[in-house]
C-alpha cells in the first residue's frame, strides 16, 4: 500500500497549550482589578475582528484559563470565575481548567450575560475590553449588569497587563491573490461594495473582518493558523480611494504597486486618524466583527455610526464560476490524497500500534505529496473510539491512543489549497463493528443523504432543511448536538458565514453558496460517528414544478465505509444514491491513483448488496 511521503514540516501540533495555572493567574487577575477600582472582568476567546482562529497573542482566555477550545467567554468577579461553553466543549472544558478556581458553564444552562445577572452584585462594576467586543456585546453586558445592579466599564485590557512574556502581533507577508483563482478584479468588487453602500444610505464602509478584506482586495496573508489572513482594516468611501490598514512589516513594494490604482496602503497605527475624519459622514460599521471601540472613534470625531452587515460578507458567500471551478479542482486533488490515506489507513489499522497522531500526520503528507497545499484547514480532529465522541477533540502527545480492534475512528480534516478549501469527516471501523455501530452509523448516513438529496424553494434558509439531517436518528430518540452544516470560503475560513444549516441558519441559500453537509452521532466515552462533504447550491429544473427550485452538488469525493452501513435500513433510493455517488468517486479518482490504490478503491466503492 502507498506510504505518505518522508517527514516534513507540519503545519499542526500535538503540543498541549492548555495548563492548570488558573488560580494563580486569576488571581494575578484579581489584584489589576483591585488596583483599577473595578469589580470584574470579562475574557472573551476573540481578538479585535471576532476571528475564529486568533494570533497567538491575542489568545487571552487560553492562557487565563487553560481552555483552548475556538469560543467561549470567562467572566471573572473577585469572588467567582465562571468560563461559558457551548455543546462542543462541555467535555474538553472542565478537562482543561482549574475546575476548583472556575465554574465551567454550559452555554445550554446559562449565557455569559445572565451568570453576570446572576453574581455580579449592586454597585460593582464590569470592566470590558472594547476591541474584544461588539456594538451589540456591550449592549448585552450592560443590560446584564444593570439587572444585577450594576455598571459596565471600557477599560484596557488587563489581561494583556498580567501576561508577562506575552508573544508579539503577527507580521508575516501580504501577498496578492491571483485573478485567476479570485474570477473578478478588484475594482469591480469595490464597485459592488459602493452600490450597496449607496442603497444602504451609507458614505463608507469600515471593513473590519479580515475575510472581508482579503476578498474585496484580493489578498491573503499569514496572521493566523490554518487561514490565509492578513489582519488589518479598511476605509471604503462611497468616493475616492479606499484605505489600507496594515502593520507596516507586512506590506512590500509588490503590494503596494497592485493595489495602487484602486487604494492607498497605510500603517496599523494610522487607523485612528483615518476613522477621525469622518465629522458629518455616515459609516457603516459591521453588527458581526466592528468593535465598539470603532464606532465610539467615529462618533467622538461627529460621525454616525450605522451598525449593520457589511455587504461584503453576502457577496463573498456567492462564489463566482471561478472559484466554483477551483473548488471542484481542489477537491478532486483532495479527494485523491483522501483516497490514498483510507487505504494506508486499513492496512494500518489492521496490522495495530496505529496511535491518532500517526493518522494526522501521514494524512498530512498524503495531502501534500498531492500538490498545492498550503496548510490544513484547521487542526485535524482524529478520534478513536471514546476520544471520536469528543466533537472538537484535538490530539496532543498527551491524550494519544492507539486506535484498537472493534472501535471507531473519526477524521475530520481539510487543506487550504490556492483554488478552494476543504473540509471532510469519515468515520471507519477498525475490526468488526458492533450493530449499534452500524444502526448508528446508517441513521447518521440517512440524514446526509436526505440533505444532499434534498430540493428546496429558492429562499429557503438552512434552518428550514437542518431537520432533514436528524430525522433518521430523531425516529431512534438520537440527536446531535451542533449544527448540520456551516459555510466555506474559497481559499479562506474553513467556517464562513453568513450561510449554514442549523436552527440558527436565517440566512437564506443562494447559488454558488458553499456548505458543509455532516450530521452525527455521538456516544460519550465510547465512539462518535459524524459524515462530511461539502456541497455547493445550484439552481435545480424540476418537471412542471411552478417555483424556481435550488438544490446541492456534492463536492467532495472519498467513499463511505460499507462496513458500516446497513443497507436494510436504506430505502431503495439512498442505496441508489450511495452507489452512485461511489460510482463518482471511482471514476474521478481512479485514473490520479497508483494501481493498489485502485484495486482497494474498487473494493471501497462496490454496490451495496441488497
Amino acid at each position: 500500500m502507498t506510504e505518505p511521503c518522508p517527514p516534513r514540516p507540519r503545519f499542526q501540533t500535538f503540543d498541549d497549550p492548555s495548563h492548570r495555572k488558573g488560580a494563580e493567574r486569576i488571581e494575578a487577575l484579581r489584584a489589576a482589578l483591585r488596583e483599577s477600582a473595578l469589580d470584574g472582568f470579562v475574557v472573551p476567546r476573540a481578538d479585535e475582528h471576532q476571528s475564529e482562529y486568533v494570533p497567538a497573542d491575542a489568545e487571552r482566555l487560553a492562557w487565563l484559563t487553560g481552555f483552548t477550545g475556538s469560543a467561549g467567554t470567562a467572566v471573572v468577579l473577585m469572588e467567582s470565575a465562571a468560563l461559558i461553553v457551548d455543546g462542543r466543549y462541555t467535555l474538553q472544558a472542565p478537562e482543561q481548567v482549574d475546575t476548583g478556581v472556575i465554574t465551567v458553564v454550559p452555554l445550554a444552562e446559562s449565557t455569559a450575560e445572565a451568570w453576570i445577572a446572576d453574581n455580579l452584585k449592586r454597585d460593582q462594576v464590569l470592566g470590558y475590553d472594547p476591541w474584544l467586543h461588539t456594538s451589540d456585546g456591550v449592549a448585552r453586558l450592560e443590560r446584564a449588569a444593570v439587572k444585577a445592579g450594576g455598571s459596565v466599564r471600557p477599560v484596557p485590557n488587563l489581561v494583556d497587563a498580567v501576561w508577562a512574556g506575552r508573544p508579539k502581533p503577527p507580521a508575516g507577508p501580504v501577498v496578492v491573490h491571483p485573478e485567476a483563482f479570485a474570477g473578478e478584479t478588484v475594482a469591480e468588487k469595490l464597485t459592488r461594495v459602493r452600490d450597496a453602500l449607496a442603497e444602504g444610505g451609507c458614505d463608507a464602509l469600515v471593513i473590519s473582518d479580515p475575510h472581508n478584506l482579503a476578498w474585496a482586495f484580493n489578498l491573503r496573508g499569514s496572521d493566523v493558523g490554518h487561514t490565509p489572513l492578513a489582519l488589518g482594516y479598511a476605509i471604503l468611501p462611497r468616493e475616492g480611494r479606499a484605505r489600507l490598514f496594515l502593520s507596516s512589516p507586512k506590506v512590500d513594494p509588490a503590494l503596494r504597486a497592485a493595489l495602487a490604482p484602486v487604494a492607498e496602503i497605510l500603517s496599523r497605527a494610522d487607523l485612528d486618524d483615518g476613522l477621525g475624519s469622518f465629522s458629518g459622514v455616515r459609516v457603516r460599521v459591521d453588527s458581526a466583527t466592528g468593535a465598539v471601540a470603532l464606532k465610539e472613534k467615529i462618533e467622538a470625531a461627529g460621525g454616525t455610526a450605522d451598525i449593520g452587515k457589511d455587504p461584503i460578507t453576502g457577496m463573498k458567500a456567492v462564489k463566482n464560476a471561478a472559484e466554483i471551478a477551483g473548488t471542484r479542482a481542489a477537491h478532486t486533488r483532495d479527494g485523491a490524497s483522501v483516497a490514498r490515506f483510507l487505504a494506508w489507513l486499513d492496512s494500518a489499522a489492521e496490522a495495530g500500534g496505529l496511535s491518532e497522531i500517526a493518522a494526522v500526520e501521514a494524512l498530512e503528507d498524503f495531502r501534500a505529496a498531492g500538490g498545492d497545499l498550503r496548510d490544513v484547514s484547521f487542526p485535524t480532529i482524529s478520534g478513536s473510539g471514546p476520544n471520536g465522541a469528543i466533537v472538537h477533540y484535538r490530539v496532543t502527545r498527551a491524550s494519544d491512543r492507539v486506535v484498537r480492534p472493534g472501535e471507531l475512528f473519526l477524521i475530520d480534516s481539510g487543506a487550504q489549497y490556492p483554488d478552494g478549501t476543504t473540509d471532510i469527516t469519515r468515520t471507519v471501523a477498525v475490526g468488526e463493528p458492533t450493530e449499534a455501530m452500524r444502526d448508528r452509523f446508517t441513521r447518521v448516513l440517512k440524514g446526509h443523504i436526505a440533505i444532499a438529496r434534498a430540493v428546496f424553494p429558492k429562499g429557503t434558509t438552512g434552518a428550514q432543511i437542518d431537520a432533514f439531517a436528524r430525522a433518521p436518528l430523531w425516529q431512534a430518540g438520537l440527536d446531535f448536538d451542533h449544527g448540520t452544516g456551516h459555510g466555506v470560503g474559497s481559499f479562506l475560513s474553513v467556517h464562513e458565514g453568513p450561510q449554514r444549516i442549523a436552527k440558527t441558519g436565517t440566512v437564506a441559500l443562494e447559488p454558488g453558496m458553499i456548505l458543509s453537509n455532516e450530521p452525527g452521532y455521538y456516544a460519550p466515552g465510547a465512539y462518535g460517528i459524524r459524515i462530511e462533504n461539502l456541497v455547493l447550491v445550484e439552481p435545480r429544473a424540476i418537471p412542471g414544478g411552478e417555483r424556481p427550485m435550488l438544490g446541492f452538488e456534492t463536492l467532495t469525493l472519498a467513499p463511505y465505509d460499507r462496513r458500516l452501513i446497513r443497507p436494510d435500513l436504506l430505502t431503495p433510493e439512498e442505496r441508489a444514491w450511495i452507489d452512485a455517488y461511489h460510482a463518482r468517486v471511482r471514476d474521478t479518482l481512479a485514473p490520479l491513483l497508483d494501481a493498489e490504490t485502485r484495486g482497494w478503491l474498487d473494493q471501497a466503492t462496490a454496490p451495496l448488496a441488497e
